[in-house]
């Protein structure tokens, strides 16, 4: 049977009451949907129970980035209009590319100001998709500046205010810059990433900054029409030896998240080796895609027709994962950002 191409093929039905609204009050108390992609065979257990599916000399790959206050209240500086903006990724001498609301606000040419007005933005283009790249003029240290004004930028999902903002960050997360956080880390806690470094799994951290991929659904009929947008990453070359000696010894690699899956495929040779490297990717992984490196996926419950149900698909299978997500449904997992967690392996 020919894997599906169709964004349709990929949906199914959710009860609003299951997309969790706040975070676990433990994070390694969350639920562990578990599923052997080869074998079909569930498991369901807490995030702490991973330790069990992993052994001495694999290696868990993390994605370091640090979600930065990126969403900003504006006005414009001629006639006063509110325009919200999100920045997604920077493009290098003080322009950003942004997601605007709403977009007619913000033309080319446009002056925004922010807060009191120690800091203003100028839409100088749009760019693909429809994003605004603003530079932006401000005193001092523009990410102290943001921290200022900026809020954490939820998903739209989320309507609950977060009274801890630093539970939508990971308790590893340390390199400024990305839009959104990489939810599938957000099960880990410090006892239990050292528990599992002593039982002799190697811990390697890549950094993938999550940009307008997370935000923009799939609008195409056929998946092979659509375009990822680039994000940034960067692999040291101390992790990409781990990575390495890890496959070469027979370890397994765990990516944790489907950030640090992209990165990892789309750094990887044929041989399933790696570099150390920085850049852009905008790799797109669905079903009919080859895996080069990764063994097991550790990731969260995710949208209908979205390019993570997609690519989770390629990993395990399509019937396989829409199966799965029945399953989850009927037992009451919490779904997406802050929900509950998925081991395929």
């Amino acid at each position: 049977m020919t894997d599906a191409l169709y964004t349709s093929d990929f949906d199914f039905d959710l009860p609003e009451e299951l997309i969790a609204q706040s975070p676990a009050k433990r994070r390694d108390e969350s639920r562990l949907f578990a599923l052997d992609r080869s074998t079909g065979e569930t498991r369901h257990q807490h995030f702490h129970d991973i330790k069990g599916y992993l052994k001495s000399g694999d290696c868990l790959v993390l994605n370091d980035t640090r979600v930065i206050p990126a969403r900003l209240s504006a006005r414009r500086q001629d006639t006063g209009a509110a325009v919200e903006v999100v920045l997604l990724n920077d493009r290098g001498g003080g322009v950003w590319e942004c997601l605007t609301r709403p977009g007619k606000k913000s033309p080319p040419g446009a002056r925004l100001v922010f807060g009191d007005g120690s800091l203003n933005g100028e839409v100088v283009e749009i760019s693909e998709g429809g994003c605004r790249l603003i530079r932006f003029q401000h005193e001092g240290v523009f990410l102290e500046t943001l921290e200022k004004f900026g809020t954490m930028p939820l998903p739209p999902y989320i309507r609950e205010k977060l009274s801890d903002p630093e539970r939508y960050q990971t308790v590893y997360a340390k390199v400024l810059g990305s839009a959104a956080a990489p939810t599938a880390g957000l099960h880990f806690t410090d006892r239990l990433l050292a528990e599992i470094e002593d039982m002799g799994v190697h811990v390697a951290c890549l950094t993938l900054h999550v940009g307008l991929g997370t935000f923009r659904p799939v609008k195409v009929k056929d998946i092979r029409q659509h375009k990822m947008h680039a994000e940034f990453f960067s692999l040291d070359a101390a992790a990409a030896d781990c990575i390495n000696d890890t496959k070469r010894r027979g370890g397994r690699v765990f990516a944790v998240g489907t950030t640090v899956c992209r990165t990892l495929e789309a750094l990887a040779d044929a041989q399933g080796h790696v570099a150390p490297k920085s850049g852009h990717t905008d790799i797109f992984i669905y079903p009919g895609y080859t895996f080069k490196i990764v063994d097991a996926l550790i990731t969260n419950f995710h949208l209908p027709q979205s390019t993570l149900i997609m690519l989770v698909s390629a990993f395990a299978g399509r019937e396989l994962i829409l199966s799965a997500y029945r399953d989850a449904i009927s037992r009451k997992y919490r779904f997406f950002s802050f929900g509950d967690a998925m081991l395929i392996y």
